[in-house]
């Protein structure tokens, strides 16, 4: 049984959980019943708080397959655990479906659509069978439904067409569509296609955010105050508690609302599929199911599912996904059999095929089709499987971010809990022995808990975040997640996305530098003039695009867009009648604008015949082969009206076009003049251009191949364009670097543009290496690698040929590591080789973590997984975006900041309404800020809790205690307004170099709450004791002042309970324990109230400066000239004068002796801890510092020019490589 009990469902993955099964047992659940009777309740809280404990209280072991409840507990760091009922989903067998593959798929041995299973269906369709049911065990977690899978012995979530189909298959057995009884038994097993965020109501949330333990154990200490009569404190805390509680009901509605209303849009829409008998039957998008074929509509949809395109074209609007609000041309996937020879058996998968997906969420603007066809799409998945599922899924359900300082604090408080256990016993204890009442000891002894642990500390704790989220606002910063305020005081690294983040959205046209009689000619501004209207190069610019009309609007990628509309031209497309006539031809036209062309039109070529000049000039694309960027270009065919030949033009990476044209057409100083644009970060596309033979015929072109265009060019000339950056972009990065905060580009924008914009803003010096990370996943039997190219420029990655070796340093590693130091460099990877670094090569992960700085073309999972593998070296990251495919990454960094106030808000704890990364300093030092409250108010906090235990304690040595008004006094009027106060110093005007702490665990910390903890008890100790020393001199029942006689005067009165109860407090011990405790909180808040350089010094917050004085006036008032009325409610009394100077005494030495102590530890703490630590040459605690040392002398980091990374075939420990060098 032990094997089966432990399962791992998503294996591999990252949500990989171990899955426990367990039945209910009825004893158990009696005896559990019990203890919640008599525990009050208390039992039933804990199992809630701790769903491990509720199941095993509850339930018996079992194996998964026969078991009534799982336990699920992840196998990250967090080890958090889930539990989840098993549920039935009865089948009930059709006369339109076979028994045997229901069987089959209740065994759970087709838990995807693979082709086998279509296959049978369609095979057993026609049969009758008997009328039978059958049941799916399945359960739901974070909304994925998790089925039991009889071939594999364990749960697994249902899968669509995504895995394991081949793309013949996808023709040849699903493009046909389903019938109405296969779809009927489909939704049912993949239920309703929707992405359901369900607002809870405000009850729900209420009852959640009230059974937090904070909250619980502020119930029972109101009702132990209330109890005991002490009702004001009760009542303040109440206040608090309710504006704490409705405030965060508030934010966590608003967040729920927004995402629901963001899902909303493509819901439930009407659609049209196909069915096997060629009938279209429209339905609603919620009833899709994967394998339905939907039919596109001519003007476009918000797609509701994912579906890959088997015909037509479909221009398509994926900023939701991507954050680029280029349309993009989506074509229908190749068809192996027809299309493409020696395609083999490819399986489809919308990640690799994604030129060929529509993406659920993402906008289809327009559609094209070819003589009458329609335009349709196979559906692949549905609901929360979907792209956009699972991007609301890491939104809902994001993993807990780790932060010391809450860990620390709970810690903390469990050392106090310790601290008023042992209290808790002392008073028993010393009840018993004097004979105290059973309900007084109950009472007393409780009240030593909550005098230790603060039920205030949670408002406490708030307060300076809320300041802080308030600060914020003023600068045009939002919040929704203020616990993440403090962990952004500790950020060290952020990542920052590139188009509309660093730069502006678009790029510029700076110039253009053509090619004449191989010689570069001088860089020309303008292209738009008379004289270069019908050259070859304007012409390569006004037809290698892929441009295209919406709505009568030019619109495509932002590149092509500005080089189109700087020469001035206008773009003509054929309509859709015309588009049917013509077989999966688009004759898209150009021309120039009147104004451009000469008045007379010369002909030139000199084969053309006099009938054949065109009245106008034309160019009609005749075909186009669209930009890749593995290949790192496009080219098109085209024509111009009237010429019998057609012209080849291409475009794209300089080195690549330059390889591919003739050698004697490239110029000899073509390395030289590209390499001064590039080091300038100007982004240069280069131009080429052939005539092709007179045989090529329109038909021909249609099915010629790449290749056979795409060679023997003639070089045209450069286009020179500008990625121009934001303003404020520079100084901000520069501020992040002086506060050592390491800065990362991840982009989905290529590589080339990327390391340009990088090295244009300071992301990377001009003296620092540049090292391409190409990996290239297994493929042919033969391993994953890596490439490893060094760049001086940055053109010069994308081509290793291109390579000059004798200008980059082979040699990095020195023998001094003081050279070594002096010699930065970072690397540089698209995603793809990201995600085969992952796969293959874990442990290179850390290594390229640490000097990783530029990530391109990354999809939105990758971004997120970025995130993860730089938190998994202990980087606090943050994470500045501003699309909606940075969503995952905003949830998952530590602190996620969004310049946009669509989809990307809903997912980041913060957002800007200034699209500007200034927000981003800003964020942290108000972070930083927020985190030393935290720590003032902890250690402020703990000090409170500890100077009032002992106060206590000391008074229940003499049967005595504090009076009501005394703890309210010190509760209300002293704490509370303190603890408001000293949290208002705004942030620190700069970002220094210097961190805050991270945790409460830390040597200074620690230091300075024992050391006023040790000075406040031996001041409070001398005071008690010497008091008592004193009473032999004076009548200790006496009023000193001879004001008013004391209700303990007379011996007579000692037998009225009332007047007994006032005399335990209405002692000289009492106002002594009294007078010295409320300055010694004043005293700590003064102390603990930190400035430079995290935040202003105390004396600019003038609330707190203001609180204080008056605090002390009032308390050094009423202790040496006593006002009757205040003593009254006080229960003070009046002691002797010469015992009031000897409490001034105490308390300036007390004040004295805390302020020293407390600069000492934090000028000398320091120093004597970076000197203790220097002694015991202890590592570095995060993991990134400690690799940083192992790296600085290993010899084979970082890799050398032209070298390969290999991995181990052999070898089955994952991530295990070798390095060998390309001869």
């Amino acid at each position: 049984m032990d094997k089966e009990e432990r399962k791992t469902i998503n294996q591999g993955q990252e949500d990989e959980m171990e899955i426990h099964g367990y039945n209910l047992c009825r004893w158990k659940l009696v005896i559990v019943s019990l203890g919640v009777i008599c525990t009050g309740g208390f039992l039933l809280l804990l199992l809630y708080w701790m769903p491990e404990w509720r199941v095993k209280a509850t339930c018996i072991r079992t194996a998964v397959k026969d078991c009534e409840v799982v336990l699920l507990r992840t196998t990250d760091e967090f080890k958090m655990w889930f539990c989840a009922k098993i549920r039935f989903l009865p089948l009930e067998s059709k006369p339109t479906l076979d028994t045997k593959s229901l069987v089959k798929i209740s065994n759970g041995h087709a838990v995807h659509l693979t082709e086998n299973l279509a296959e049978e269906n369609r095979r057993e369709m026609n049969k009758h069978s008997q009328t039978q049911s059958q049941q799916i065990r399945y359960f739901t977690h974070h909304s994925i439904k998790y089925f039991w899978n009889d071939t594999i012995h364990n749960f697994d979530f249902l899968k669509g067409l995504d895995e394991g189909v081949s793309c013949t298959s996808i023709y040849e057995k699903h493009s046909a569509g389903l019938t109405k009884g296969m779809h009927a038994y489909r939704k049912l097993l993949y239920g309703v296609n929707e992405i359901a965020v369900k607002v809870p109501s405000v009850f729900k949330l209420l009852i959640k955010e009230v059974l937090n333990p904070f909250y619980i154990f502020q119930l029972f200490s109101v009702i132990l105050w209330s109890i005991d009569e002490y009702y004001y404190y009760a009542l303040a805390i109440v206040i608090m508690s309710i504006v704490s509680i409705v405030s965060s009901l508030y934010s966590i509605r608003k967040q729920y609302v927004m995402l629901h209303d963001m899902v909303a849009a493509h819901s439930t829409v009407r659609v049209s599929v196909c069915r096997v008998n060629e009938e279209v039957e429209e339905i609603f998008s919620t009833d899709l199911v994967p394998g339905d074929v939907m039919v596109i509509p001519l003007n476009g949809t918000v797609m509701p599912c994912d579906a890959v395109l088997i015909s037509g074209t479909c221009i398509v609007n994926e900023s939701m996904l991507t954050g680029e609000s280029v349309p993009v041309t989506k074509t229908n996937l190749p068809n192996p059999s027809v299309d493409v020879k020696g395609m083999g058996e490819e399986l489809y998968s919308p990640e690799t095929h994604k030129r060929h997906t529509l993406f659920c969420g993402t906008t289809v603007i327009q559609t094209r089709f070819y003589t009458g066809e329609l335009v349709k799409a196979i559906v692949v998945r549905t609901g929360f499987s979907t792209s956009k599922g699972q991007l609301v899924r890491s939104i809902l359900y994001p993993k807990p971010t780790d932060f010391k300082l809450y860990r620390d604090a709970y810690l903390f408080l469990l050392c106090l809990v310790a601290v008023a256990g042992i209290g808790f016993i002392y008073t028993i204890i010393n009840s018993i022995l004097n004979k105290e009442e059973v309900g007084e000891i109950i009472i007393k002894s409780l009240d030593i808990i909550t005098i230790t642990v603060p039920p205030a500390l949670p408002a406490a704790m708030t307060a300076g975040i809320v300041y802080a989220q308030r600060r914020l606002k003023k600068v045009g910063i939002f919040c929704i997640s203020p616990q993440r305020i403090n962990i952004c005081g500790q950020l060290n690294l952020v990542c920052f996305d590139k188009t509309g983040t660093l730069t502006e959205d678009g790029l510029d046209l700076w110039g253009i530098q053509r090619v004449e009689n191989t010689r570069f000619l001088l860089p020309e501004e303008s292209v738009c003039s008379e004289m270069l209207v019908k050259s070859q190069f304007v012409a390569c610019m006004a037809t290698c695009h892929s441009l295209t009309k919406i709505e009568g609007v030019l619109s495509g990628d932002p590149l092509d867009l500005k080089m189109f509309e700087a020469i001035g031209w206008i773009l003509e497309e054929a309509t859709e009648e015309e588009t049917a006539l013509h077989n999966r031809i688009m004759p898209t036209v150009v021309r120039p604008s009147k104004q451009l062309l000469p008045e007379s039109t010369p002909a030139r070529n000199q084969e053309m015949e006099l009938f054949e000049l065109p009245a106008i000039y034309e160019i009609g694309i005749v075909r186009q082969f669209p930009f890749s960027s593995a290949l790192q270009r496009m080219s098109v065919v085209a024509r111009v009206l009237g010429d019998k030949k057609m012209d080849a033009y291409m475009k794209g990476a300089p080195e690549v076009i330059a390889s591919l044209c003739k050698p004697e057409t490239v110029p000899v100083d073509f390395e030289k003049v590209l390499e001064d644009y590039t080091k300038q970060g100007f982004r240069v596309i280069a131009l080429a251009h052939r005539k092709l033979e007179s045989r090529l015929t329109w038909h021909k072109v249609q099915h010629i191949s790449r290749d056979a265009i795409e060679n023997n060019m003639d070089f045209m000339g450069l286009i020179i364009m500008q990625n121009k950056l934001k303003q404020e972009t520079p100084a901000v990065l520069e501020d992040l670097h002086k506060a050592n905060i390491r800065t990362v580009m991840v982009t989905g924008d290529n590589m080339l543009t990327a390391v340009s914009v990088a090295r244009d803003c300071g992301m990377i010096l001009p003296q620092d290496k540049v090292i391409i990370a190409e990996a290239l996943p297994p493929k042919d039997g033969k391993v994953a690698k890596i490439n490893w190219h060094y760049a001086d420029s940055l053109t010069q990655c994308s081509d290793s040929s291109a390579i000059d070796s004798e200008a980059i340093p082979i040699k990095l590693v020195h023998d001094s590591l003081e050279d070594l130091q002096l010699t930065r460099y970072h690397f540089a990877m698209n995603g793809k080789s990201f995600s085969v670094i992952l796969e293959h090569f874990q442990d290179l992960v850390p290594k390229l973590m640490l000097h990783g700085t530029v990530f391109a073309r990354m999809a939105p999972d990758q971004k997120t997984q970025l995130v993860e593998a730089l938190q998994n070296v202990d980087y606090f990251v943050g994470m500045c975006g501003d699309g909606a495919n940075d969503c995952g990454a905003l949830k998952r960094a530590h602190g996620g900041i969004s310049l946009s106030e669509l989809e990307a808000s809903v997912a980041s704890p913060f957002t800007s309404k200034t699209p500007s990364i200034s927000c981003v300093p800003n964020l942290i030092r108000e972070g930083r800020a927020a985190l030393m409250t935290s720590f003032c108010v902890f250690k402020f906090m703990a000090l409170y809790s500890i100077i009032q235990y002992f106060s206590v304690t000391l008074l229940y040595s003499i049967l005595s205690n504090l009076g009501d008004f005394q703890f309210l006094f010190i509760d209300l009027a002293i704490i509370l307004v303190v603890v408001f106060t000293m949290s208002l110093n705004p942030a620190w005007k700069d970002l220094v170099a210097q961190r805050p702490p991270s945790g409460l665990i830390s040597g200074a910390l620690l230091f300075s709450v024992l050391s006023q903890i040790i000075i406040c008890i031996g001041f409070q100790s001398l005071g008690f004791f010497w008091v008592k020393q004193y009473k032999v001199w004076w009548d200790p029942y006496s009023d000193a002042c001879n004001t008013t006689r004391s209700l303990c005067w007379n011996s007579s009165h000692l037998y009225n309970e009332t007047e007994l109860e006032k005399c335990k407090i209405q002692n000289y011990e009492n106002t002594t324990v009294f007078f010295i405790s409320s300055f010694q909180y004043l005293i700590v808040a003064i102390a603990f109230s930190k400035g430079k350089p995290f935040r202003q010094p105390c004396y600019k917050n003038y609330f707190f400066v203001i609180s204080v004085i008056i605090l002390y006036v009032f308390i050094l008032f009423i202790m040496l000239h006593p006002v009757a009325s205040v003593q009254q409610v006080l229960e003070i009394v009046c002691v002797p004068y010469q015992w009031r100077l000897h409490l001034l005494i105490i308390v300036l030495t007390n004040a004295f002796v805390s302020i020293m102590v407390e600069e000492s530890v934090d000028r000398w703490g320091k120093c004597c801890l970076s000197w203790a630590l220097s002694c015991r040459k202890k590592t570095p605690k995060a993991k990134y510092m400690y690799l940083a040392q192992e790296l600085l002398v290993d010899p084979e980091w970082p890799p050398k020019p032209q070298t390969t990374t290999e991995a181990k075939a052999s070898v089955k420990e994952k991530g295990s490589c070798q390095i060998s060098t390309i001869a």
